[in-house]
């Protein structure tokens, strides 16, 4: 490979929330807590970024734009940024949109709490999802004091279906008028299938619904798999909502930006107008997603090769040492959602079994993931696999000491 995953990065007094963020984000603790192992000495599984160095040619587009000397107020004013993302989109998905649809949050978070306020709360109305789900589905609902109806996925030995019925169901309630997608889906990596978002799509059309396609992990593919974007499975309806990023793609999270493509011309003015950070952008977000889009196309292909070996290196190290354990492989993203239940079934709170007894920080549960995930967890693999497996041994021995 060009590219090197195996470097283990020292992330250390830089102000990250991997490194120095968990106590508050997983535990709701603050350094009175104490572990049983110093904070150097665990093994990060946990939030959605990841131990790789961002690619070369990002960090140089950013040293460029850096040697200009000024970086001041920004906004995106040429034709530059839409034409790379927009030929991203057509090479990889054969999927194009306008240019006016395309807005800018600084990431999808924030964007669902603006759409929830915009679209749902004015109304009194309710948010309907798939679970388990990312938690700021949740949160962005809470937020604005709207409720979120949940559908859970059906798990059949590991492999994640949705419950149509019962979505359909709940989408007829007239008081729901958005459905919050993941597609592909986090935590449990499903990609679904055109014959599946046809069906989600016929609720939402039937039941006149806003839908958000939170399709941020959509680059982060298999091998042999195929993202379809839900704007190709519903080339016209005027209430679909698109969140895109190569945050989760290319390791940027901390550059906080992400596209937001609406085609209701009402709520695309509504969305500019209400916007926390009146139209800037950080510049250094902007050159760096532009570069990604049109020079680390490589790096990605060799990030997902590795990825794919991470995730069956997973799946063959469960199988031998923790056989109790099911987990299926993702079609998409850099998680291992992995049933505990039968491995250890009389433990509530996973994340903090594991942080005592391994030393491994990880999350799961239905404080995490909102709902139909107890006795799951997640684990992060976009990682040197060192310390994957390091990872792994050490919740192999805190299982089997506590039997």
């Amino acid at each position: 490979m060009k590219y090197n995953f195996d470097e283990i990065i020292d992330r250390k007094n830089t102000n990250s929330q991997n490194v120095e963020g968990w106590r508050s984000y997983i535990f709701k603790c603050g350094p009175e807590k104490v572990f049983p192992y110093a904070d150097d000495e665990f093994i990060r599984m946990w939030v959605a970024d990841m131990e790789f160095a961002v690619a070369p040619e990002i960090r140089e587009a950013m040293k460029d734009r850096i040697d200009r000397k000024i970086l001041g107020y920004t906004t995106i004013s040429d034709d530059q940024y839409y034409n790379a993302l927009n030929k991203w989109c057509n090479d990889k998905y054969d999927w194009t949109f306008k240019k006016e649809e395309l807005t800018f949050s600084p990431g999808v978070i924030p964007a669902l709490y603006q759409l929830v306020e915009d679209l749902v709360k004015p109304c009194g109305g309710k948010v309907l999802t798939m679970t388990p789900a990312y938690g700021f589905f949740l949160h962005a609902c809470e937020y604005n004091n709207v409720e979120l109806v949940k559908s859970p996925l059906i798990n059949d030995n590991g492999n994640f279906k949705i419950d149509f019925d019962d979505l359909a169901s709940k989408a007829a309630d007239p008081d729901v008028k958005m459905l919050m997608l993941c597609n592909p889906h986090n935590p449990t990596g499903r990609v679904w299938s055109k014959e599946e978002l046809k069906k989600i799509a016929d609720i939402v059309e039937t039941n006149q619904l806003w839908l958000v396609s939170d399709e941020i992990h959509c680059d982060l593919i298999r091998a042999g798999l195929k993202h379809i974007p839900m704007g190709k499975i519903m080339p016209d309806y005027d209430r679909l909502i698109t969140a895109m990023s190569a945050s989760k793609t290319f390791n940027l999270a901390g550059l906080s930006f992400s596209d937001i493509i609406i085609r209701n011309k009402e709520e695309r003015k509504k969305f500019i107008d209400r916007d926390k950070t009146h139209g800037a952008i950080n510049p250094l977000s902007v050159v760096a997603h532009k570069a990604a889009y049109e020079q680390a196309d490589q790096w990605l292909e060799e990030l997902k090769i590795y990825l794919d070996e991470n995730l069956m290196f997973v799946k063959d190290f469960l199988a031998s040492n923790i056989p109790e354990a099911s987990f299926e492989m993702p079609g998409a993203t850099y998680f291992a959602w992995v049933d505990m239940r039968k491995a250890l079934p009389d433990v509530k709170d996973m994340p903090l079994f594991f942080a005592n007894n391994a030393g491994v920080l990880l999350e799961g549960g239905d404080s995490l993931f909102v709902n139909n995930a107890e006795g799951f967890i997640r684990l992060n693999l976009a990682m040197p696999r060192s310390l994957v497996a390091e990872g792994l041994r050490r919740m192999a021995e805190a299982i089997r000491k506590y039997r």
